[in-house]
Protein backbone atom coordinates (compact mmCIF):
# COMPACT_ATOMS: atom_id res chain seq x y z
CA UNK A 1 0.00 0.00 0.00
CA UNK A 2 0.95 3.38 -0.95
CA UNK A 3 2.92 4.94 2.28
CA UNK A 4 0.97 8.39 2.17
CA UNK A 5 -2.34 6.66 1.92
CA UNK A 6 -0.97 3.91 5.14
CA UNK A 7 -0.07 7.12 7.00
CA UNK A 8 -3.56 8.89 6.19
CA UNK A 9 -5.42 5.56 7.17
CA UNK A 10 -3.32 5.16 10.79
CA UNK A 11 -4.13 8.69 10.84
CA UNK A 12 -7.65 8.66 10.54
CA UNK A 13 -7.82 5.53 11.91
CA UNK A 14 -6.19 6.45 15.39
CA UNK A 15 -8.38 9.80 15.63
CA UNK A 16 -11.44 7.43 14.95
CA UNK A 17 -10.69 5.32 17.60
CA UNK A 18 -10.25 7.61 20.41
CA UNK A 19 -13.46 9.93 19.53
CA UNK A 20 -15.31 6.42 20.22
CA UNK A 21 -12.94 5.25 23.03
CA UNK A 22 -13.49 8.72 24.60
CA UNK A 23 -16.69 8.35 24.41
CA UNK A 24 -17.16 5.34 26.70
CA UNK A 25 -16.11 7.59 29.71
CA UNK A 26 -17.67 11.02 28.76
CA UNK A 27 -20.75 9.85 26.78
CA UNK A 28 -20.88 12.91 24.24
CA UNK A 29 -22.96 11.07 21.43
CA UNK A 30 -26.20 10.55 22.09
CA UNK A 31 -27.27 6.84 22.48
CA UNK A 32 -29.54 5.38 20.13
CA UNK A 33 -32.73 3.18 20.87
CA UNK A 34 -31.84 -0.06 20.40
CA UNK A 35 -33.57 -3.81 20.49
CA UNK A 36 -34.98 -4.74 24.18
CA UNK A 37 -32.42 -7.77 23.71
CA UNK A 38 -29.45 -5.49 22.76
CA UNK A 39 -30.43 -3.29 25.25
CA UNK A 40 -30.37 -5.75 28.05
CA UNK A 41 -27.12 -6.87 26.63
CA UNK A 42 -25.39 -3.47 26.53
CA UNK A 43 -27.01 -2.42 30.23
CA UNK A 44 -24.91 -5.64 31.76
CA UNK A 45 -21.62 -4.73 30.07
CA UNK A 46 -22.34 -1.52 30.95
CA UNK A 47 -23.16 -2.31 34.89
CA UNK A 48 -19.47 -4.55 34.78
CA UNK A 49 -17.45 -1.88 33.43
CA UNK A 50 -16.63 -4.21 30.45
CA UNK A 51 -17.25 -0.99 27.62
CA UNK A 52 -14.85 1.21 30.08
CA UNK A 53 -12.27 -1.43 29.29
CA UNK A 54 -13.05 -1.50 25.84
CA UNK A 55 -13.00 2.21 25.84
CA UNK A 56 -9.47 2.16 27.48
CA UNK A 57 -7.88 -0.65 24.69
CA UNK A 58 -9.81 1.63 21.73
CA UNK A 59 -7.77 5.41 23.27
CA UNK A 60 -4.84 2.64 23.56
CA UNK A 61 -4.78 2.01 20.05
CA UNK A 62 -6.00 5.22 18.67
CA UNK A 63 -2.75 6.64 20.39
CA UNK A 64 -0.52 3.94 19.13
CA UNK A 65 -1.52 4.70 15.36
CA UNK A 66 -1.35 8.22 15.70
CA UNK A 67 2.15 7.94 17.45
CA UNK A 68 3.18 5.22 15.41
CA UNK A 69 4.27 3.04 18.09
CA UNK A 70 3.06 -0.71 18.63
CA UNK A 71 0.78 -0.12 16.17
CA UNK A 72 1.02 -4.19 15.42
CA UNK A 73 0.25 -5.04 18.88
CA UNK A 74 -2.91 -2.85 19.14
CA UNK A 75 -4.13 -4.19 16.01
CA UNK A 76 -4.01 -7.73 17.30
CA UNK A 77 -5.29 -6.53 20.62
CA UNK A 78 -8.15 -3.91 19.10
CA UNK A 79 -9.16 -7.12 17.01
CA UNK A 80 -11.04 -8.87 19.55
CA UNK A 81 -13.30 -5.96 20.05
CA UNK A 82 -14.10 -4.98 16.49
CA UNK A 83 -14.95 -8.84 16.31
CA UNK A 84 -17.47 -8.57 19.31
CA UNK A 85 -18.73 -5.54 18.12
CA UNK A 86 -19.43 -6.50 14.66
CA UNK A 87 -20.87 -9.59 16.48
CA UNK A 88 -23.42 -7.73 18.91
CA UNK A 89 -24.75 -5.69 15.47
CA UNK A 90 -24.99 -8.66 13.56
CA UNK A 91 -26.87 -10.44 15.88
CA UNK A 92 -28.97 -8.04 18.21
CA UNK A 93 -28.82 -4.59 16.70
CA UNK A 94 -28.20 -4.95 12.53
CA UNK A 95 -29.51 -1.54 11.64
CA UNK A 96 -26.30 -0.01 13.12
CA UNK A 97 -23.86 -2.42 12.30
CA UNK A 98 -22.40 0.09 9.98
CA UNK A 99 -19.51 1.57 12.60
CA UNK A 100 -18.71 -1.59 13.68
CA UNK A 101 -17.90 -2.67 10.25
CA UNK A 102 -15.82 0.20 9.72
CA UNK A 103 -13.86 -0.47 12.69
CA UNK A 104 -13.26 -4.52 11.76
CA UNK A 105 -12.54 -3.54 7.91
CA UNK A 106 -10.12 -0.89 9.27
CA UNK A 107 -8.17 -3.33 11.52
CA UNK A 108 -8.20 -6.41 9.35
CA UNK A 109 -6.04 -3.65 7.07
CA UNK A 110 -4.00 -2.56 9.42
CA UNK A 111 -3.23 -6.15 10.17
CA UNK A 112 -2.35 -6.94 7.28
CA UNK A 113 0.09 -3.86 6.56
CA UNK A 114 1.91 -5.28 9.96
CA UNK A 115 2.09 -8.65 8.79
CA UNK A 116 6.05 -8.70 8.45
CA UNK A 117 6.10 -7.88 12.28
CA UNK A 118 4.22 -11.09 12.93
CA UNK A 119 6.31 -13.50 10.97
CA UNK A 120 8.22 -14.23 14.19
CA UNK A 121 5.25 -15.63 16.18
CA UNK A 122 4.05 -17.61 13.56
CA UNK A 123 7.35 -19.12 12.53
CA UNK A 124 8.16 -22.92 13.36
CA UNK A 125 10.71 -24.06 15.09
Amino acid sequence: MNSKVFLFLRIFFGLFLIFFGLDHFFNYIPFPEMAPEANAYFQNLLSTYAMQLVGVVEVAAGLAFLFNRFGALMSLILMSVSINAVLFHLFLDPEKIYGALILLILNIIFIYQYKEKYAPLLKSK
